[in-house]
């Protein structure tokens, strides 16, 4: 489970709607409980980056995927440059804070994990998509990886919904 504030899903879909026609990409800084079963995860903080998506993320990308990479671009895929994700882990520390997850857009596709996205999804990480229609965000949902390396929904709990 993911619980968040409002404000934080309005500015991932901001985010989302800023690119399009491109992908965005950021990542979800929180807390985890993992004691709980399932777990539940805290968003904290959205920490956005840019879309570094470039050849050699399409070169990685296909050699994971099996897929063309000629057809790669920011408007199907999304690459996080690692010297961001380092930057954003050692922030993160400082507040007692991890990296709990990472979210993207779909720009004009539904907000359901592609192929390429299950090819480098971590075990502990929620992954929030956005789809973006026509420059609007449509739906966010979240999902996560099962034990058999397949993406399920994972529920999402806005904080401000709670009594």
């Amino acid at each position: 489970m993911l619980k968040y504030t409002a404000e934080q899903i309005e500015t991932i879909t901001a985010h989302a709607q800023q690119t399009y026609p491109e992908e965005c990409c950021g990542l979800l800084l929180g807390q985890v409980n993992r004691c709980q079963q399932p777990q539940v995860r805290c968003l904290v903080k959205v920490w956005q980056t840019q879309n570094a998506w470039n050849l050699e993320a399409a070169a990685a990308m296909a050699e994971l995927t099996e897929t063309n990479q000629d057809k790669m671009t920011k408007i199907r895929r999304y690459w996080i440059d690692p010297g961001e994700i380092f930057q954003a882990q050692r922030q993160a520390r400082e507040q007692n804070l991890e990296i709990i997850g990472v979210y993207h857009s779909h720009p004009d596709q539904a907000a359901v994990p592609s192929e390429s996205d299950r090819a480098v999804a971590w075990s502990s990480y929620s992954y929030i998509i956005v789809s973006v229609v026509q420059g609007k965000a449509q739906e966010t949902r979240c999902w996560c990886l099962n034990e058999q390396n397949q993406f399920e929904a994972e529920e999402m709990l806005s904080l401000t919904a709670q009594s």
